[in-house]
């Protein structure tokens, strides 16, 4: 399209470097609005520190404290939201109904600030009021009571502390249930079942001193100038010492191609960056298992032809199944691997030459990897990958899943699960006396279905902004309102708290930055980072209200009022964390000594037995996989279908947008926008600017987004990009990987019309 675009208001070109001063002036933004001038400074340098809190963004690990500022732009944008001025009181609350709360964006509705009372919503009113904490727990206890156990969905988000999450599950097995839908179910599930099938464990293999040892990164399905921005100091240092960075994405983020670090006084005082990626592959959305099995191809064609290019001596002491893996590769077409990956042969040639030289590769990846409806085998394909040349289980070498959220990976690893392994159940049953459930319980999307279809009647959160986090929000929005009861545990407003049942309760807590102060004193919390560090975390700032309770305190609340013939001193866990973590050490390995280790600075890491060579699959061995054909066997797709994948803004960590801006992306102020290839708009004769509905093009489903811009972008050929959380209205709550569960929130079949003809004049 060689015509002049016309302008759109609010899409600029934007041509500045990934952090340097962009993103210091966002961080002096972001505390200007939030944070007393005087506090903020002294808040912010306590994140990531000895005796501090945890970020309560995402979990890229610390290794060790050499600057000044352990924080990035979106951690302080994480840190100064949480501990803002603003406040939503009863007298705001008494002024604002529910229904008209509903009709303001989610960014206006976490704007309004920290909750300062425990609330009940007051149907006659239509207005949450003040409640006593006890009353509250009390009539919590009597409707779970009158409940099965079944009927009750027990969600919990990744920012939970890992003594939180352990009472939460304990709460609801002593209660019956094993509902524990999580956050984990909608990004890393894949993770979680794949990798145990491949290597053993649902973790990653990677410490940050395998970053510096590495020869060869190879990037995937990740943008981690926003999403995991502390990532970016490594990246910054691996493309400093030459080290070749490839990266395999759909769309050109800023963040992977240069960086300024604000760290730097050279860049900073030069207005200079460091380019990141040494080779950026724009691959199709959808199109990864192509573009890894391609990999794969020309790495067994290098061994045919060369020799010692496999380590062969690794794969027949240590793994399964590789003659299977090899034939199927073998037996996939280079038509079929250039069709779906949107990638040519010598693209993928290149790669699979770069890494037969390296002696030590790591291929990190993110959700771009997971969130598709093969998730599970895309994640063992990063794995068959590595396992080819030997590539876990040595220094500078391994697989690195990236997670999101601060503790989502230490939620899982102290119980947050649906599917308890049998072991851990006898544990639990041997320490507390009671028989927990072993049958496995509903994941998110199980959790959905169920309180649409009225089996679900209760939803007690902890944390989190569950309906508007998952799809299909037509079918899922109407469910909450039919439930029982429904509980959040909080610090600001989301949509899912006014999405009311017949009794809702919101309990405001005690955010990472704030003084928890129990009967024995201060208290730590501890958090498990990507790479499996288990570190302590405690806040110093003055409580956002003195009615602030702590998740422990709330959830022992709850679980003493609902279980009467409990004999567990749930009171006197709280008084204590310490007596939380040691219930943790007796009932889940690899916490041993737990509350002497997270009192040395920087704490310490789980077993990670892959790392030993020692793989603690059913085989005792590696397994490599099979992955048939290269696409997803997507069912709907035809001339004019492209691919959506939701993303987030820069100005945005999950559910929660910060601001309106995209920066990186060159878009301000607004979010209703669909980022398009060119030649896609040029075939379907759309031109930048114009307004169009989506469609999601699947069989039985009807799902639309409506009056969206079109902004042309670097994104590959079959692809198209739009905002989560409100482009979840398209993903259809029934398409996912069946092997995980996993939403495909990253490759849905959409067509797109235009609006009108008279619309494009606007």
């Amino acid at each position: 399209m060689n015509k002049k675009r016309r302008s759109v208001p609010g899409v600029r070109h934007y041509d500045g470097p990934a952090g340097g001063w962009g993103a210091l002036k966002a961080t002096a933004i972001a505390v200007r609005t939030q944070m007393d001038a005087l506090e903020a400074p002294v808040t912010l340098l306590r994140t990531n520190q000895p005796d501090g809190f945890d970020c309560p963004g995402c979990a890229w690990p610390d290794k060790e404290h050499k600057s000044t500022f352990q924080f990035c732009e979106n951690g302080a944008k994480a840190v100064t939201w949480e501990a803002t001025s603003k406040r939503v009181t009863p007298a705001f609350l008494a002024k604002n109904t529910v229904s008209a709360l509903l009709k303001k964006t989610d960014f206006e509705l976490e704007g309004y600030g920290r909750l300062t009372h425990p609330l009940a919503y007051h149907k006659e009113s239509d207005t949450f009021r003040p409640v006593e904490w006890e009353q509250a727990f009390a009539r919590i206890g009597e409707v779970l009571r009158g409940l099965s156990p079944e009927q009750v969905e027990f969600y919990t988000s990744g920012r939970a502390s890992n003594e939180a999450a352990y009472l939460f599950q304990l709460f609801a097995r002593e209660y019956g249930s094993n509902n524990f839908p999580d956050c984990s179910n909608m990004c890393h599930e894949a993770t979680s079942v794949g990798l145990p099938r491949s290597i053993g464990i649902g973790k990653g293999t990677v410490s940050l001193d395998d970053f510096e040892k590495t020869e060869l990164v190879i990037a995937i399905g990740h943008n981690p100038g926003t999403n995991h921005p502390r990532m970016m100091g490594t990246l910054h240092e691996l493309a400093r010492r030459d080290v070749p960075i490839i990266v395999f994405n759909p769309l050109r983020e800023r963040a992977l191609e240069r960086f300024a670090d604000p760290q730097s006084i050279i860049e900073m005082a030069t207005y200079s960056s460091t380019d990141i990626a040494s080779t950026y592959f724009q691959v199709r959305a959808g199109g990864d298992a192509a573009a890894l099995k391609g990999i794969a191809k020309h790495v067994l064609q290098l061994e045919a032809e060369r020799g010692d290019v496999l380590d062969r001596e690794f794969i027949a002491a240590h793994t399964l199944g590789f003659d299977d893996f090899a034939a199927d590769i073998a037996a996939t077409s280079w038509e079929s691997i250039e069709r779906e990956s949107g990638l040519n042969r010598e693209q993928l040639e290149k790669v699979a030459e770069a890494y037969a030289r390296s002696n030590a590769t790591i291929i990190t990846y993110g959700m771009g990897i997971t969130q598709h409806n093969k998730g599970t085998a895309n994640v063992r394909l990063i794995a068959d990958l590595l396992l080819m040349r030997g590539n876990i289980g040595k220094p500078g070498a391994g697989i690195c899943p990236l997670r999101g959220h601060s503790n989502v990976q230490g939620n899982r690893t102290v119980g947050i699960t649906e599917k308890p392994a049998p072991e851990f159940l006898e544990r639990l049953s041997d320490v507390f006396g009671f028989v927990p459930p072993s049958k496995h319980g509903h994941d998110a999307v199980q959790a959905t279905q169920a309180m649409i279809d009225g089996r679900a009647r209760a939803l007690i959160c902890l944390g989190g902004n569950f309906a508007v986090a998952m799809p299909d929000h037509e079918q899922g929005f109407p469910a909450m309102h039919g439930l029982d009861l429904s509980v959040h545990i909080g610090t600001k407003l989301n949509r899912t708290h006014l999405l009311v049942g017949k009794e809702t309760f919101i309990f405001p807590c005690l955010g990472r930055t704030e003084l928890d102060i129990q009967r024995t004193g201060r208290q730590s919390i501890t958090v498990e980072d990507s790479m499996s560090m288990v570190h302590a975390s405690s806040g110093k700032l003055k409580p956002a209200s003195p009615l602030l309770r702590s998740e422990p305190a709330i959830i022992a609340g709850m679980a003493k009022a609902t279980l009467t013939n409990s004999k567990i001193g749930w009171m006197e866990l709280v008084a204590d964390y310490d007596l939380i973590r040691e219930l943790i050490e007796q009932t889940i390995p690899g916490f041993d000594n737990y509350n002497d280790r997270i009192r040395v600075p920087g704490g310490f890491r789980m077993p990670l037995p892959p790392t030993e060579r020692v793989w603690p699959t059913s085989t005792g061995k590696a397994m490599f996989s099979v992955f048939h054909g290269v696409n997803e066997n997507v069912t709907g797709e035809g001339e004019n279908t492209l691919r959506l994948i939701t993303l987030r803004s820069h100005d945005q960590y999950n559910t929660t947008i910060y601001a309106m801006d995209d920066r990186y992306r060159g878009v301000f102020g607004r979010r209703d926008i669909i980022f398009m290839n060119e030649g896609d708009m040029e075939q379907l004769g759309l031109e930048h600017g114009d307004r169009v509905d989506i469609r999601t093009a699947l069989p039985d489903s009807d799902l639309c987004l409506e009056d969206i811009t079109v902004v042309a972008y670097s994104i590959a050929a079959g692809s198209v990009g739009a905002y989560y959380p409100e482009a979840n209205v398209l993903v259809p709550l029934n398409y996912i990987d069946k092997e995980s569960g996993t939403p495909s929130y990253k490759s849905v079949p959409v067509n797109i019309t235009l609006r009108s003809k008279e619309i494009r004049a606007l």
